[in-house]
């Protein structure tokens, strides 16, 4: 069964990059987040995507998802999902280098999607779904024990601490990941701001379903195997900021 009930989607969405806002809401809506944003203006081919490449791609969301592994049209051995994939690089490289697991990508911004549907056509990816919106719609559709794997990647900071609350790590999406995470599965955190580095260790230490891997110090200064960088990143490390990436276990 999927870890949350309709009843319970309103008023337990939050997040950061991964969340749209009472706009994009149903009518009655909860939510508190801001709306899908969009930087620059996108190309007539880059907008044509989203009639052309994502409804295929799309993630239903008209029921429960009984088994992500079949959202693919060829078999795989795992499913994992990154929440607010920016312009994708990350996801696209994962995708690539994994073509026997599937991919599930949420992002809210249409600049971010438009790359990172450009990037699925023109790979010719087949182990990839996409969902344009709110991460924490897909996880409540999603059965217990599903995801090997969940990663939350420079999400936006939200740095004011009257807007703390914001944040995608919180008791309410920790709950969904422990039930959509596999035991032994592994929710991925990169940052290069201090205070919400500190903020996720906070919560996560006090769950009880997770379980921070790191031995050394090494541990969490390093960038993940096989880690491509993302141009985010470039930019904090060129400003000075240090990265930390932590990992934590679904035990």
């Amino acid at each position: 069964m999927p870890c949350a009930t309709p009843s319970d989607k309103d008023d337990q969405h939050q997040g950061d990059r991964s969340g749209p806002g009472s706009a994009d809401g149903p009518e009655g809506s909860q939510r508190t987040l801001f709306g899908r944003r969009k930087g620059h203006p996108l190309t007539a081919t880059r907008a044509a995507l989203f009639d052309t490449v994502l409804p295929p791609l799309a993630v239903p969301l008209d029921g429960p998802i009984a088994d992500p592994a079949r959202l693919f049209p060829d078999p795989v051995r795992a499913v994992r999902m990154e929440i607010g994939f920016g312009g994708g690089e990350h996801l696209i490289h994962e995708a690539k280098g994994a073509p026997n697991v599937g991919f599930i990508g949420c992002e809210p911004f249409v600049n971010g999607m438009a790359k990172a549907l450009a990037a699925v056509d023109a790979g010719g990816l087949t182990n990839v779904r996409l969902h344009f919106g709110d991460a924490a719609e897909v996880l409540d559709l999603l059965p217990e024990a599903s995801i090997e794997r969940v990663d939350l990647l420079y999400p936006d900071p939200w740095p004011k601490k009257r807007h703390w609350k914001r944040r995608f790590v919180g008791p309410e999406n920790l709950d969904r990941l422990a039930c959509v995470i596999t035991p032994g599965g592994t929710f991925r955190f990169a940052s290069d701001i201090p205070s919400y580095i500190e903020w996720t260790l906070n919560h996560l230490w006090v769950h009880p379903a997770f379980r921070w891997t790191a031995q050394t110090a090494d541990d969490w200064r390093k960038p993940y195997p096989g880690w491509p960088g993302t141009r985010y990143e470039a930019k904090a490390i060129e400003a000075g900021r240090v990265p930390a990436y932590l990992t934590f276990e679904r035990v």
